[in-house]
């Protein structure tokens, strides 16, 4: 099974089937992963970069750019003015709560202050640090961030989302001579850069405990 698996992978299909099904497959899965943060959509991007590195066509790479960062902005405005109805609703809604229940307190609080420093600018930041989209999302809806002052801040924060993911891609697929070689290190490395930040924030919460827990040592 895994040698058929392996075999479909390397055997790609033509361009023209690859563009043909690619392109509405990436804006759909980008789409989706914006609009329910569970699809690695990073690793999405970062792979069709690695296809399109190797294909023959010039402008393939601008293709997967241009769709990812739209497909990525429409979903970001989609969840935005679904957590927008919760926000003026006095019951909330499903997607509000969605959103709340993805982020805690500290973290919260901390886009909160960012948002109050930084106001716009934070949103850039927030895309390009994994699983800090949401965070500063929920702190805009809160604050009662009007869409269109969102929209302005999240299509910045889409081109450069759109453009990193490409470029770790675009690293896979030069440093190897086969598509599916460079997709397995660029889905890979997408896995790790998102995987740092979150042991980096457990190992804090960790030592945090641990220091309250021996000053409520010493206070006993």
């Amino acid at each position: 099974m895994t040698g058929g698996l392996l075999a479909a992978v390397r055997d790609l299909p033509p361009e023209s089937t690859q563009q043909a099904v690619g392109y509405p497959s990436l804006f759909l899965l980008v789409a989706l992963g914006a609009l329910v943060p569970v699809v690695p959509t990073g690793a999405v991007v970062s792979s069709a970069a690695v296809v399109a590195f190797h294909q023959s066509s010039p402008f393939s790479l601008l293709f997967v750019f241009l769709l990812a960062a739209s497909a990525a902005f429409l979903g970001d405005l989609a969840l935005y003015w679904l957590g927008q109805r919760g926000v003026r609703s006095r019951g909330g809604s499903r997607w509000l709560a969605a959103l709340r229940g993805r982020v805690t307190p500290e973290r919260l609080a901390h886009a909160q202050e960012r948002l109050d420093s930084h106001q716009v600018s934070v949103l850039v930041l927030s895309r390009l640090v994994p699983a800090g989209r949401i965070p500063v999302m929920l702190a805009c809806l809160l604050a009662r961030m009007p869409l269109r002052r969102f929209a302005r801040g999240d299509a910045a924060a889409c081109l450069a989302w759109a453009a990193t993911y490409q470029l770790i891609g675009i690293l896979g697929g030069s440093l190897f001579p086969e598509p599916w070689q460079g997709v397995v290190a660029a889905v890979g490395l997408t896995l790790l850069v998102g995987a740092v930040p979150a042991g980096w924030r457990r190992l804090r919460g960790g030592r945090r405990g641990g220091r309250r827990g021996a000053l409520r040592h010493e206070d006993a």
